[in-house]
């Protein structure tokens, strides 16, 4: 079964072949070369017994660079490369080559505290879509969920695997999913009832870490952010199953479900002052750290972005004597300083808040790229590029909504468009998608009884 569905957008094609054109030689005559040597060279490339002699290992090392959408198209070529998937040598192989991609996946539905006592009736009966976005080429794809239960939401993403958690107050059910080839782990529930807290997630090839913060159950009418659990393996055989705890910091209001892991700290927004709170993997220790311009932010949002904790906020004081923009700042390695290393260009902001129009507006970044998506009109978003400085608005999805198929997709000369998602309020992370997670073996040999799924 295909696992991509790809939107109608004209692609570039990105080899250059050399065309017969006109020349003009030493003489200063025109001529033009002659079209049956150039058909000939063609022929001699494309010539199948040379194609058909290259060595299995070589053409398996070239597949394992494909992205994935490519992979799956190749897959229908021949009977040796749809078994691809299911060889143990090419994943291997996979693992060791497969760059890694900043992508990103989006979801339609939108978490609030009122799912959890709705029990998400809303969402009954309907299969959850997620919709890839390649912000290389400025792509979609629509991934299909089917085999999550329903009463899951996506919450968290890392190493190629989603992270699911049930919505249902209590303990909190997870589920690690790989969409491309749908693969579920189940995780063991936590210790503690809880009602919507934040999650974080962190996936290398050799270990998994987890997190659950705050919304301990004290009562159905009382909700306190209390405590931590951690969820820990690693391939030298050491693992800590939810039964490593700490306490959060005193007066802290962070935003539930959002947390951004950075060097072995995961961070979370604390709200009234603004602030930032660090959960210390290592040491199972809470910290805060105190927010730049704290009193004049607006919608701040907290990103990972080349290896860096990145703060994407808008400014805004009356009486400042700078005009509102919309800054980001890097966490220094000290831990505790900021340092502002890019700035919104003023036209592109005045566009940007009107409209935007102070509904306020959500981030999601993941290596070089960054997504900012206005809020209850997340029809329009901006993508920035860290590399190249450039700021550019984001084509439509066109698996979401009513969207005009005649819109052109083009690339970064499409700057001044802003595109439409379509009905539904798009929330996501950043998506690495890959075909195998190592991780996923450590987790097999858990021999904990895990709670079955309805």
């Amino acid at each position: 079964m295909e696992a991509f569905h790809h939107a109608p957008i004209s692609f570039h094609f990105p080899y250059a072949f050399p065309i017969p054109t006109p020349t003009t030689n030493f003489l200063g005559t025109t001529t033009t070369p002659n079209s049956s040597s150039f058909n000939g060279i063609i022929n001699t490339w494309m010539d199948s017994r040379i194609w058909s002699r290259l060595p299995h290992r070589l053409i398996d090392r070239i597949i394992a660079f494909l992205p994935p959408p490519a992979f799956f198209r190749a897959r229908a070529v021949c009977k040796r490369f749809y078994g691809l998937l299911y060889s143990s040598h090419f994943l291997e192989l996979y693992l060791q080559l497969s760059p890694q991609r900043h992508w990103f996946i989006f979801f339609k539905q939108k978490i609030t505290r009122n799912n959890i006592y709705k029990n998400n009736s809303t969402n009954a009966g309907s299969s959850v879509e997620g919709y890839l976005f390649d912000p290389d080429n400025l792509s979609w794809y629509r991934l299909s969920f089917a085999l999550i239960p329903q009463g899951f939401s996506p919450v968290s993403s890392s190493g190629g695997l989603i992270c699911f958690v049930s919505d249902e107050a209590g303990s909190k059910n997870i589920l690690l999913f790989n969409p491309l080839v749908g693969s579920i782990i189940p995780l063991p529930p936590t210790l503690r009832p809880r009602l919507f807290p934040s999650i974080g997630l962190t996936i290398t090839n050799s270990s998994i870490d987890l997190a659950v913060a705050g919304d301990d159950l004290i009562s159905p009418y009382a909700v306190k952010n209390l405590t931590t659990e951690s969820f820990h393996i690693d391939g030298n055989g050491f693992y800590s199953i939810w039964g490593t705890t700490s306490s959060l910091p005193r007066l802290c209001s962070f935003e539930s479900g959002k947390m951004v892991h950075v060097q072995g700290r995961f961070y979370c927004m604390n709200f009234s002052p603004f602030s930032v709170l660090s959960y210390d993997i290592g040491t199972n220790n809470w910290c805060k750290i105190q927010a730049p311009m704290r009193r004049f932010l607006r919608s701040p949002s907290l990103v990972e972005g080349n290896g860096r904790l990145v703060l994407v906020a808008a400014v805004e004081k009356s009486k400042l004597n700078v005009p509102r923009s919309l800054r980001l700042w890097v966490l220094q390695d000290c831990g505790t300083m900021w340092v502002e290393i890019e700035r919104m260009p003023q036209q592109l902001y005045v566009q940007f808040a009107e409209l935007e129009n102070g509904q306020g507006f959500s981030c999601v970044g993941h290596g070089e790229f960054v997504v900012i998506m206005i809020k209850n009109n997340s029809d329009k978003a901006l993508l920035f590029d860290f590399c190249k400085k450039r700021w550019l608005w984001i084509p439509p999805c066109p698996f979401v909504g009513n969207n005009n198929n005649n819109i052109d997709y083009g690339g970064s000369s499409n700057n001044n468009y802003c595109g439409e998602f379509g009905g539904g309020e798009l929330h996501g992370f950043g998506y690495d998608p890959r075909l195998a997670a190592p991780i996923g073996a450590l987790l097999d040999q858990l021999t904990l009884p895990f709670q079955s799924f309805n």
